[in-house]
């Protein structure tokens, strides 16, 4: 999650139009992020030996900003009623930090870029959109973060990333691996990618 952009005075209206819904999921996505950024930017956390310490604190971050259950559950679809309370207190777990280990290193090399929030687009009573966009040397890059309201605070559920879901793409992958098999081959699978065994 390194990426946003700036966009000027077409921004400004949409963002106006927004707060015709809410503003709190924007809102609250925004300053997660800008906690984020603050990190990324700390000059006391440069170079290697920062690094660790930047990526934990990245990674608090995320905690505070996703719902991990719901990420999980959505990236399962109809398989998630395949698994036992015990294998989905163990996907959840084994699959954020499978998430983890594929973006804090990406996290981590943010040079700059600029972020924008433009709009938030309400997706259902306690579902929304947070559309962001990045710039950066190669460009812009649009994100979009997706929202669920549980007992009163906002958190996300899914990323957009240039039109492509992380939930999807990850759960095109675990189908083909649930298609023929148990939930606890997928969990095997997912155990030895993380050492977990």
């Amino acid at each position: 999650m390194k990426k946003w952009l700036i966009a000027s005075t077409l921004i400004i209206s949409l963002i106006s139009c927004s707060f015709a819904f809410s503003a709190a999921p924007l809102d609250t996505v925004k300053t997660n992020v800008n906690s984020v950024l603050d990190i990324l930017t700390d000059p006391k956390l440069k170079g290697e030996s920062g690094k660790k310490v930047k990526g934990q604190r990245i990674w608090a971050a995320a905690d505070k900003l996703f719902d991990f259950v719901e990420l999980s559950k959505r990236t399962l679809g109809i398989n998630w009623n395949k698994f036992s309370q015990e294998q989905r207190k163990e996907f959840v777990s084994l699959y954020r930090t499978i998430l983890k280990d594929a973006y804090v290193d990406k996290i981590t090399a943010y040079t700059n870029e600029q972020v924008d929030f433009t709009k938030e687009i309400p997706i259902s009573d306690n579902m929304a959109e947070v559309q962001s966009v990045v710039t950066g040397n190669k460009g812009n890059v649009s994100i979009y973060y997706r929202v669920i309201n549980k007992g009163g605070e906002w958190k996300v559920y899914d990323v957009v990333i240039e039109g492509v879901s992380l939930i999807n793409n990850y759960r095109t992958q675990f189908r083909d691996i649930l298609g023929n098999n148990p939930p606890e081959a997928l969990l095997d699978s997912l155990r030895k990618k993380t050492d977990k065994k």
